[in-house]
């Protein structure tokens, strides 16, 4: 990310947001974990008194005016060392885990002959910088303090930025970089959680709300899987929201649903799943609209156009406003005869820019990722995404987006009690527990078995953790599996062909996360069919 036509130096800081003195470093006895990409070109670890830089830089001081100069080292790039315009030197540290906020102090010494640039951002996962701090002239080159304020509720890295608009531009030295978590202003900062602009209203509304003026709006469901309406997203058996406007007569009918206050000049990325039924026409029947805060401002950022009737489907949507903002979710009735359902689940905000996927994940959005199979034929797992051949089996989409792939058994290529098994590359074992969580579709009057097993590096036998038997539900559903392994070891998903053609069985998102199950529990048994609540809905 540097500039066009000068030469740049870049530090990122090692902000560890558990351990706040790790964030801080003298460079005294190493280089605290920071680790040059020597690629580029390099920062140097050096003495005081040495190359012509300053002695007395470090100071101790004791009570208000004592100051004892002491001699020691410091970090430091220097234009001479640079072989090619455009050269960049990189002092990598680890990414923040959790939020983190405070003031970030550092000392600095600048000597320039033809001008440098001295710039810190801070830059999120996905490469996105935003700039806190810039100074391009010093009176003089003794050793300066810096102080910079900043939120950062993200993973993110601090990044020293030396720009060079020539090999004679001069130095610039860094030394007693300190995080503190009391602001630099003392004044009370702000700390956004985006997980508060969150829900999946298994619980309730969270810190979303309507204007009831609008009508009879929004409300939160439990629908029984049935032939004409699939579960929740979350884990098909739970809650999610419903726009009814065949309730209402009046053509024109609105219902809003409102999010928390968002904090302006943040870049967020916006998530959230939906499923259409009844309209004729889809255009503009859900839309999301930026409210400011006195809900006079208003601007359209994401509408339906066309899209799978009755099938969950994900939405992005990555959006950046200077003021506070509300998201703001709506739908309409156009006319009396073009009336139909909306629903919603799964909304989630993040900062900064999308995350495609999460290190451990499979969605076989782009292939089969570290899975393996032991042969490939017609019997194998196929990736596909649509509605399976076979009629009254397998799911209409699949469970990440309503409209990408999955992984599926075509049983009508396959005998009773064939098998497919998938396997996963060699998992490196940990101390204590790990959590396996995907989603599975077990739907037609044949359906087999869909087991999960854990095969341990030197064993010769197949450990089982899960199974489901037969058909389970017309929805996607969530399987939670929570296992010990300290060696290292290979998960094994086998699917066992049923008694008729109607017993495809399908996965999709797969997630390996170190610790347990964070919703750790037994998903209830759920069979589908025509039974007299077929189309009942619990409000």
């Amino acid at each position: 990310q540097g500039k066009k036509g000068v030469l740049n130096a870049t530090v990122l800081l090692f902000a560890g947001a558990v351990e706040l003195s790790a964030g801080s470093c003298a460079f005294e006895d190493s280089t605290c974990g920071y680790e040059s990409d020597y690629t580029f070109l390099p920062w140097i670890l050096n003495e005081e008194g040495k190359d012509g830089f300053l002695v007395l830089t470090g100071t101790v001081c004791f009570f208000i005016y004592i100051c004892i100069y002491i001699l020691g080292h410091y970090m430091y790039v220097d234009s001479i060392y640079v072989k090619h315009f455009q050269e960049v030197a990189q002092l990598i540290s680890p990414k923040t885990t959790t939020p983190m906020s405070g003031c970030l102090t550092f000392y600095y010494q600048l000597q320039q002959e033809s001008g440098i640039v001295f710039t810190l951002y801070m830059r999120d996962v996905n490469g996105f910088y935003e700039e806190i701090w810039k100074i391009d002239s010093t009176m003089n080159t003794d050793w300066h303090l810096a102080e910079v304020d900043f939120d950062a509720p993200y993973p993110m890295e601090v990044i020293f930025e030396v720009a060079f608009n020539s090999a004679k531009g001069g130095y610039v030295a860094l030394d007693d970089i300190s995080f503190s978590p009391d602001y630099c202003s003392n004044q009370t900062g702000f700390s956004f959680n985006p997980d508060e602009a969150s829900c999946n209203f298994e619980e309730d509304l969270c810190h979303f709300y309507q204007d009831h003026k609008d009508g009879p709006g929004w409300s939160r469901v439990k629908v029984k899987p049935n032939a004409y309406r699939t579960g929740d997203h979350t884990t098909g058996l739970g809650y999610y929201l419903l726009a009814n406007t065949k309730f209402t007569s009046q053509p024109g009918y609105i219902g809003r649903l409102y999010g928390p206050s968002l904090p302006g000049n943040l870049q967020y990325c916006l998530r959230f799943y939906y499923a259409i039924y009844g309209f004729f026409k889809m255009s503009d029947t859900l839309s999301v609209y930026i409210f400011e805060e006195n809900h006079v401002v208003q601007e359209k950022i994401w509408s339906v156009l066309e899209s799978p009737k009755g099938v969950w489907t994900q939405a992005e949507i990555t959006f950046k406003k200077p003021m506070p903002c509300k998201v703001v979710f709506l739908t309409w009735c156009k006319s009396f005869w073009d009336c139909g359902l909306v629903a919603l689940d799964d909304i989630s905000v993040s900062l900064g820019k999308m995350w495609s996927s999460f290190p451990g994940e499979c969605t076989f959005e782009k292939d089969e990722c570290a899975f393996t199979q032991e042969r490939r034929n017609r019997s194998s797992w196929h990736r596909r995404r649509g509605q399976t051949p076979t009629s009254y089996t397998g799911p209409k989409g699949d469970h990440t987006t309503g409209v990408g792939y999955y992984m599926y058994i075509e049983a009508s290529n396959m005998i009773y009690g064939q098998k497919a098994r998938l396997t996963s590359r060699s998992l490196r074992g940990v101390p204590g527990k790990q959590c396996l969580t995907f989603f599975y579709h077990m739907h037609g009057a044949g359906s087999g078995l869909l087991n999960v097993y854990v095969k341990k590096e030197g064993d010769s036998e197949e450990t089982l953790l899960w199974r489901r038997r037969g058909e389970q539900s017309i929805t996607w559903l969530r399987g939670l599996i929570e296992y010990e392994c300290d060696k290292y070891h290979q998960i094994i998903v086998e699917a066992v062909r049923g008694v008729s053609i109607r017993s495809d069985i399908a996965i999709d998102d797969i997630l390996f996360q170190a610790g347990p199950c964070i919703e750790m529990g037994e998903i209830t048994q759920h069979s589908s069919g025509d039974s007299d609540d077929l189309n009942e809905i619990e409000y």
